[in-house]
């Protein structure tokens, strides 16, 4: 959308997002994502500070795919982030049309 209307048609492994976004709420920002059908087979991990129950309930609701609390310490979360991105990115299986561009072929 916008500006980023024009990029490449390829997408993300992986979407790491927070709650606390300073224009539209994360939660929101999930739920555009997973209601769009070119974006909602990418992987969206949760990297937050929220430790409270309905954050973690409505993330997974609205189909976030793993919720991670970020660590206080800045190396601890980049060790974090490392792992998280690591095991998406590396280990885990996605179905092919996740790779291909969002063109809906």
């Amino acid at each position: 959308r916008g500006p980023f209307a024009g990029r490449s048609d390829s997408q993300p492994v992986l979407m790491l997002l927070d709650l606390k976004l300073p224009k539209v709420d994360g939660l929101e920002v999930l739920h555009q994502i997973k209601g769009d059908p070119a974006l909602q087979m990418i992987p969206v991990v949760m990297l937050t500070s929220s430790r409270q129950e309905q954050d973690l309930v409505r993330s997974y609701e609205l189909g976030v795919n793993a919720y991670v609390v970020k660590p206080m310490k800045f190396p601890d979360f980049v060790e974090a982030v490392k792992q998280v991105s690591g095991f998406w990115a590396l280990i885990n299986e996605v179905p092919e049309q996740v790779h291909r561009s969002g063109s809906g072929d």
